[in-house]
C-alpha cells in the first residue's frame, strides 16, 4: 500500500492523473481512493449515473471526477473514450475479462501478468510481470528521460548539420572552391553525430 501511495504521489507531481474505475461499492471506492491520494473529495460517480449521461455530459464529468464505482465494462469503455475525446492520453490497467474492451480502446492497455486473465493480456499492449502500479510510474519516468534525450540529440544534430551545410553553401560565395573535403565531412559526422548517437 505504501508503494502504491508513493507511486500515485509521483504521478500527481509529474502531471499524470490517476483515476479509479471499479465495480466495488461507492463508499469502499472513495475510502480507498482517499487513502491512496487519488481523490481528495468524496465525489464518486456510479454506473447508474453514467448511464443517465450523454457523451457531452460525460466529457465534462471525466475532467472533474477521479473515482467511479459500480461500473460495467461498457462504462469503462465510455470513460476511456470520453477522456480521449477531451485530448488526454489514456493508459488503462486491468486484469479481468470485463476490462478487455477498455484495455483495447486505451492509448496503452496495461494488463496484470500475475492475476490477469488471458483475455486481458491479449487485449493489452503491455503486461506487468509484477502487478505493481509503481512499475508503471517507473516506466513513465524512464520513457520521459529517453524522450528528453532524443530531443536533445535531434536538436544537437540539426544544429551541427545545419552549420556544416551553411559552410558548404557560403564557401563558394566567398571564393573558396571547397570549404571541407569529403573525408573532413565524414570525420566531423563520425565525431559529432556518431558518438552522440551512441550516447
Amino acid at each position: 500500500r505504501e508503494s502504491a501511495r508513493a507511486a500515485i504521489a509521483s504521478c500527481l507531481s509529474a502531471g499524470v492523473r490517476p483515476i479509479m474505475i471499479t465495480g466495488d461499492h461507492p463508499l469502499t471506492a472513495v475510502a480507498i481512493a482517499r487513502n491512496l491520494g487519488i481523490a481528495q473529495t468524496g465525489k464518486v460517480v456510479t454506473g447508474v449515473e453514467l448511464n443517465r449521461m450523454d457523451a457531452a455530459a460525460l466529457e465534462w464529468v471525466v475532467e472533474e471526477v477521479s473515482v467511479y464505482a459500480r461500473v460495467s465494462p461498457e462504462d469503462k469503455l465510455r470513460i476511456v473514450h470520453a477522456l480521449q475525446r477531451r485530448g488526454h492520453i489514456v493508459a488503462m490497467t486491468g486484469d479481468g475479462v470485463n476490462d478487455s474492451p477498455a484495455l483495447k480502446r486505451a492509448n496503452i492497455g496495461v494488463a496484470m501478468g500475475i492475476t490477469g486473465t488471458d483475455v486481458a493480456k491479449e487485449a493489452a499492449d503491455t503486461v506487468l510481470l509484477d502487478d505493481n502500479f509503481a512499475t508503471i510510474v517507473a516506466a513513465v519516468e524512464e520513457g520521459r528521460v529517453i524522450y528528453d534525450n532524443l530531443l536533445r540529440f535531434i536538436k544537437f544534430s540539426l544544429g551541427g548539420n545545419v552549420g556544416k551545410v551553411l559552410v558548404m553553401l557560403i564557401a563558394p560565395l566567398l571564393g573558396m572552391t571547397t570549404a571541407l573535403r569529403p573525408l573532413q565531412l565524414l570525420w566531423l559526422n563520425l565525431l559529432t553525430d556518431g558518438l552522440m548517437g551512441l550516447g
